[in-house]
Order: C-alpha cells, then sequence, then structure tokens
C-alpha cells in the first residue's frame, strides 16, 4: 500500500536537491559539489556536501545522509508519502497509489484539513464582525493585540451558542460524521451535533506544513478550564505539534534557534515584537516528540518562561534533552511571574532584550539560587554553597560541573575542593544513563576503519563504473561493509537501487563516496586501473602467503605474476597491468569460493 514505485522515482529525478536545500541552509559551490552548514547538527565549518548529478547529501562531521526526499523528511519532520507528496506538488507530478485504501486515505484526510480550514474561517469572521465578539475584541485590546494581530495570527471567536459552528459546516454540505472526526463537535444525548468550542476565543493550530489540524481555545466566561484543545484525531495529535511553527520555521532555521513558549499569546508577543522563531506546546508539556521535530530546524533552544520554577525534575528532564538530541539550551531572562505577553505589552524592547540575555540553563539555575541568598555574611554564603551543589550535580557533563564550579566558587570566596568533595559525597548515579544518553554518530571514523584501497575502488565503481565494471570482483574487498556495498553496486540497476538493498553500514558507505570528489585526472581509465592492480596486489600477496605457508608449489607461479603487476604499475605500464591484473584475479577468486583450496 503506497505510491507507486515509478512514480516515486519520477520525484526523486524531478527534485533539484541543491534549489530544496538551498531553501534551509547556505551552499557554496566546491568544484562539482556543494557545500554548507549541516543543518542536522551545529557546526561551525561546513561538513555538508550533496552530489547535484546524483541527488544525494552526505555530513562527514554527523553522517546524516540520503536524497530528497529523506531531506524534506528530516527537515520538516514528515513521513514517507507526505514528504513524496511535498516535492510531487512541488514539480507538478500527479501521483499514483498502489491501493485504492491509500488514496481514500489521503483523500480523508485532506477532508478533515478542509473542514477544520472552514471552522478557522467561521470562527475568525465572527471575531471581525460580529457583535457576539466584543467581549473577545476587548480582551485581545487589553493585552495589546490589534485588528492587525488577530488577521495575522487567523484568531476567531467561538461563539456561545449551542451549534452554531455545526450548523454552519452542515450548510457548507460537510457530513456530521466529518465534523466529529475532526474534533470541531460531538454527538449528545439527544444524538444531536454540539459544538466543542464555545465561548471562547479561537487560537487555529497549523501542522508543519501549514495545514489546518485543530484549536486551542481561551475561555473568556467562567469555565474553569483556562484553555481547552481539540481532541486528538486523525490530524491533531498534540505532542507532536507545536503552535507557530508553521510559520515560524524559516526564521528558526535561518536564525539557528527556536523560542519555546507557554502560551498562544506568547508566540504572538514573540512575533510582533520582531522575533517571529518562537513556538508553543499545545496544551501539553513538551515531549521527546517535539523536539524530534525542533532538532530539524535548530538546535539551540530558548525558554522563555520561568524554567525553574518546575525544579530538579524538569532540570534533569533538560539536561536528559541536550544529551539525547545534541542541543543547547538557553534561557530568557524575564522578570519572575511576567510572561512573554506580559513583558511585550509593557515594552517590547524589554522582550528582545530579555532574549539577548538568554543565559545556560545551568548558570540560570545557579543565578536564581545566588540571587536568592544573603553573600554578604559568612552564613549567607555557607547556605548559598550548599544550595548551589545539588544543583550542579543535577548536570551530567564533568567539565560544564567543573567550570561552573569554578564561577560559584569565586563568587562566594570559598574553596573549590570543598564543592568537588561535596558533590563526590551526594554523587547522582543517574549522571551516568545521561552520559550515555547520546546514541553513537556514525561519521568519518567508521569509514576510515576500512581499508583505503577498497574504499577508494567504491569510489571509483560509484563515479566511473565504465572504467572497473570489468575488474573487480567481490573477492577483492575483505570487510563486511566493503563487500556488501560492492555486491549492491553489482546487482541494483542504479545508484539509488544498490543504496536501497545495502545494509546500514554499507548504504552509509555509499551514501558518502556519492558526495565526495573523485578526481580521476587526465587519463581516466589508467587511473582506474591503478586502483584495481593496488587491490589485487594486496588480495593476490594474502594468497601466496597461504599457499607457501602450506608449503604448495603453486606459490612460485604466483608470485612471478604478482612480481610482474608490482614492476608494470611502478613503471605506469597500465596496458601490461590490466592483462596482469586479469590474470592474477582468477587466483583469488579461486581461493574466496567454497571447495577451492
Amino acid at each position: 500500500m503506497g505510491i507507486l514505485d515509478e512514480d516515486i522515482a519520477r520525484v526523486r529525478e524531478s527534485t533539484d536537491l541543491v534549489a530544496l536545500a538551498s531553501e534551509h541552509l547556505a551552499l557554496r559551490r566546491v568544484g562539482q559539489r556543494y557545500t554548507g552548514l549541516c543543518p542536522f547538527h551545529p557546526e561551525k565549518t561546513p561538513s555538508f556536501s550533496i552530489n547535484p548529478e546524483a541527488g544525494f547529501y552526505y555530513c562527514f562531521g554527523c553522517g546524516a545522509s540520503g536524497d530528497a526526499i529523506t531531506f524534506v523528511r528530516e527537515v520538516e519532520h514528515l513521513d514517507f508519502v507526505d514528504a513524496v507528496e511535498r516535492l510531487a506538488s512541488l514539480a507538478g507530478i500527479e501521483l499514483r497509489y498502489d491501493e485504492a485504501r491509500t488514496s481514500k486515505d489521503r483523500e480523508r484526510r485532506g477532508r478533515l484539513t478542509e473542514v477544520v480550514g472552514a471552522a478557522i474561517a467561521f470562527y475568525h469572521d465572527l471575531l471581525v464582525r460580529s457583535d457576539d465578539a466584543k467581549r473577545a475584541r476587548g480582551y485581545l485590546r487589553t493585552r495589546n493585540f490589534d485588528g492587525d494581530a488577530a488577521r495575522r495570527f487567523s484568531l476567531g471567536w467561538a461563539p456561545e451558542g449551542f451549534d452554531a459552528l455545526s450548523r454552519h459546516l452542515q450548510a457548507q454540505r460537510f457530513p456530521r460524521e466529518l465534523i466529529v472526526e475532526a474534533g470541531l463537535a460531538f454527538v449528545n444525548r439527544a444524538n444531536k451535533l454540539q459544538d466543542q468550542f464555545r465561548g471562547r476565543l479561537m487560537f487555529p493550530i497549523f501542522d508543519v506544513r501549514g495545514e489546518p489540524v485543530g484549536f486551542g481555545g481561551r475561555t473568556l466566561g467562567t469555565d474553569p478550564r483556562k484553555y481547552m484543545n481539540s481532541p486528538e484525531t486523525p490530524i491533531y495529535h498534540k505532542s507532536r505539534l507545536l503552535y507557530g511553527l508553521n510559520w515560524a520555521k524559516g526564521e528558526i532555521v535561518a536564525r539557528g534557534d527556536v523560542i519555546i513558549c507557554e502560551g498562544y499569546t506568547d508566540v504572538m508577543a514573540f512575533a510582533l515584537a520582531g522575533a517571529p522563531n518562537a513556538v508553543a506546546t499545545c496544551g501539553t508539556a513538551l515531549a521527546d516528540e517535539h523536539f524530534g521535530v525542533l532538532k530539524n530546524f535548530a538546535r539551540r533552544i530558548v525558554l522563555s518562561y520561568d524554567a525553574d520554577a518546575a525544579g530538579r525534575s524538569a532540570a534533569e528532564k533538560w539536561y536528559q534533552w541536550e544529551q539525547r538530541f545534541d542541543i543547547e539550551v538557553r534561557v530568557a531572562a524575564l522578570p519572575r511571574g511576567r510572561d512573554p505577553a506580559d513583558v511585550w505589552h509593557d515594552d517590547p524592547s524589554a522582550l528582545l532584550q530579555a532574549l539577548q540575555g538568554a543565559k545556560p540553563f545551568l548558570q540560570f539555575r545557579l543565578d536564581r539560587v545566588l540571587e536568592a541568598a544573603d553573600v554578604s555574611t559568612v552564613e549567607g554564603r555557607a547556605r548559598a554553597a550548599a544550595a548551589a551543589v545539588p544543583v550542579l550535580g543535577e548536570h551530567p557533563n564533568e567539565l560544564v560541573r567543573e567550570g561552573y564550579i569554578e564561577r560559584v566558587a569565586g563568587t562566594l570566596g570559598l574553596p573549590h575542593s570543598w564543592f568537588k568533595d561535596e558533590l563526590s559525597r551526594v554523587g547522582d548515579p543517574r549522571r551516568r544513563a545521561y552520559a550515555n544518553a547520546n546514541p553513537p554518530q556514525h561519521g568519518r571514523g567508521d569509514v576510515e576503519a576500512l581499508d583505503r584501497r577498497e574504499v577508494e575502488a567504491l569510489r571509483v565503481a560509484v563515479h566511473a563504473p565504465e572504467h572497473v565494471a570489468l575488474l573487480l570482483d567481490p573477492a577483492l574487498f575483505t570487510s563486511a561493509t566493503t563487500r556488501e556495498a560492492f555486491d549492491a553496486l553489482l546487482t541494483a540497476s542504479t545508484l539509488h537501487d544498490a543504496m536501497e538493498s545495502a545494509g546500514p553500514q554499507a548504504r552509509r558507505l555509499l551514501e558518502r563516496l556519492v558526495v565526495e570528489q573523485l578526481e580521476l585526472g587526465d587519463d581516466a581509465e589508467a587511473y582506474a586501473i591503478e586502483v584495481v592492480a593496488n587491490l589485487v596486489e594486496v588480495a593476490a600477496q594474502r594468497r601466496l602467503n597461504e599457499l607457501v605457508a602450506r608449503g604448495d608449489d603453486r606459490s612460485s607461479d604466483l608470485k612471478h605474476l604478482l612480481d610482474q603487476l608490482v614492476c608494470e604499475r611502478d613503471r605506469a605500464d597500465w596496458v601490461a597491468a590490466e592483462r596482469r591484473a586479469g590474470e592474477l584475479l582468477p587466483w583469488v577468486v579461486g581461493h574466496s569460493e567454497a571447495g577451492v583450496p
């Protein structure tokens, strides 16, 4: 079930990976490749490379790799089908599906976003025009949000009535089961539709692609539930959604950081103040899924709420997320008890200053401890030191802890050794878990561990297969990774098919090689023969050593051929070297086959 393979291939072939990646990072042409700063991990020196002809990218820093579809999936956090559909839309390709059910599911999702979009328009029109929405407009004015802000964020008003939205949507020919499935209404005891939201200021929520999926509604009446969100639906999953990301994602990528807020009006306040890279959770606490989305856009996180209020348990989560998702967490210096919308209301410039003064998470926590202490007395400094120890102990990185111990010890005028002793005494075993939270990165090291001659032969096979097609054999590759990579190239009809059929290690190797430059020089064929000769030489030498060790008389014949190959290679007689490599190959291939001595 899914999109037809030939249509997926058409999408890949029709997508300009360089143009696509340029929407998210600055690229510079270097030879036949394009390079830039990797969008998947923080770096200062470009290690991200694209082969525009093959349509593949590879990062030599973190090992991220793939094609245009992979890039869109990782950057925009889409599933495979959504990514293909997005690229197909850009390329003007009409996709076909191999089962009617898949097409039906896609159509159903489209209908759900359509009905939510109609609800957004209905609520927004009421907010702007209806006398019933005066209270909502008045509330917005008290928060310093005018009509332009309401239009910019498509704000709306859900009337107090029983079924105003449901009647409106049914009049527009939306079936009642679709309205219920979209979370806009429910069936009451009288078997009638009843609106999900009533008497609330409505904040529409969009997914990362900008599709309308749900709402957050703020009561302006007596309902004890201050905020209410859409229920879980096929298109609304609150643990994976971030309010404002659809508007902010471009700025997040451009600025390299994302501001996380607690409320919808906070996101609006930041955007109106000149920081349109803010997002908020949708009625739920921050979760792993949120960072699975955010890490594709930026690795620097700025918290714009009181990160100290939740105490130690919250700190532990943030340190785990720092380790696990390779992010850097900072905290905006907001006044105590004031949210971003409050600060913006009083002084928009102060909100931007709070961002500029954002501190690393541990520094923020320690500053709160020291601010609350009376450091003018010996007793006050002692109490501050005792309070700082557990905060210092929360951080999993020993080097980071050492740096902050120095800072706190200097501020309080106490010995560094005292903090070290106290931390040892109250040591936290959870640090060991933090230290192992990051999965291993697959970058340069896993390739450098392979035989460079085998890797170079594969490089030629990837970029200039016509020069080595008749000269290479799987028996020449000694590691499982290089042999599997060569087997994939040998049996697949296209480079992409080879990568799809290869295992994880072999695929990663091929993805790296495809973006690396291959300098063949003036005589490409000669270079290819030299690469093969080097590989045949070492394989034949291994075979010769085995024959000599066994006292096999054939060793003299093999040694004669091997000496000739070395001689011909050294004098750059590539015609003779190619012929000699062909004579030596059966010795190596025969040895690798089962039952051949």
